[in-house]
């Protein structure tokens, strides 16, 4: 009698889960279409000028990241006080293509806390391999001396008041020394 129960129950369950009773037979459709999404409105048209040529394209920005310093610096002599090649990646500098002069500080590829430095210096945007003065141990470029022709690399220690510059300048042929002044 247990038995006729329970095989009772079970042909219950099993009649009333047949085809028709699925769960996706019972979820109703759709009542109506659904309207096209709205396509967004067009971008006014720029008033003015086109824009210019962005730093990457203009040739006259300023660019550290261009592959004239990094084949420069694969020309330099070694560092003489670690005997190490310089590092193509630049400290500072203000290189472009349109400057009579322009420079890049390099320090050398070591693992030292305080690498030697130097400066590299170019003419329209190609290397002076020559004639350019010791531009050794400077860590940076001074903004208000630097024109286009004179480059004013700035030593500084870290001591506000005691930072100390030398200019360099371009004088149609090559570079000259023009002034060492504390700063």
């Amino acid at each position: 009698m247990k038995w006729a129960a329970v095989v009772g129950a079970a042909a219950l369950v099993l009649a009333g889960c047949g085809s028709g009773d699925s769960t996706a037979s019972k979820t109703p459709g759709p009542t109506a279409a659904s309207p096209p999404a709205a396509s967004p409105p067009s971008a006014p048209a720029p008033l003015g000028p086109p824009p210019g040529p962005t730093a990457s394209e203009d040739p006259c920005a300023t660019d550290l990241a261009a592959p004239e310093i990094a084949k420069a610096v694969s020309e330099l002599p070694r560092d003489p006080r670690s005997n190490q090649a310089w590092s193509p990646e630049p400290v500072a500098g203000n290189y472009n293509e349109c400057a009579q002069l322009s420079a890049v500080i390099v320090k050398a590829n070591t693992n030292s806390q305080n690498p030697n430095t130097r400066a590299v210096m170019f003419h329209r945007g190609k290397f002076i391999p020559t004639g350019v003065p010791d531009t050794y141990g400077f860590n940076g470029l001074d903004s208000v001396g630097t024109t286009g022709d004179t480059v004013a690399l700035k030593y500084s220690n870290g001591v506000p008041g005691l930072d100390s510059i030398v200019k360099f300048r371009w004088n149609g042929s090559g570079v000259e020394l023009i002034g060492n002044t504390p700063r």
